[in-house]
């Protein structure tokens, strides 16, 4: 009881991502995929970057 409305809404998002067109950049896409770097990162100071306690290692080019 009470799942018509639910249903009905999944069904309505459903539909609505199955026929909308995206506009999808298909680059941005492939470089995220293959791990190529977005932005550069000689412009950060790795001291004073607040994530550089998270960061790998074997990476980090001393």
């Amino acid at each position: 009881m009470g799942r018509g409305r639910a249903k009905a809404k999944q069904t309505k998002v459903a539909r609505d991502l199955k026929y909308r067109t995206h506009e999808t950049d298909f680059g941005a896409l492939a470089k995220e995929l293959h791990g190529e770097d977005t932005h550069s990162t000689s412009e950060v100071d790795p001291d004073e970057d607040e994530w550089s306690d998270y960061a790998d290692p074997r990476r980090r080019a001393d």
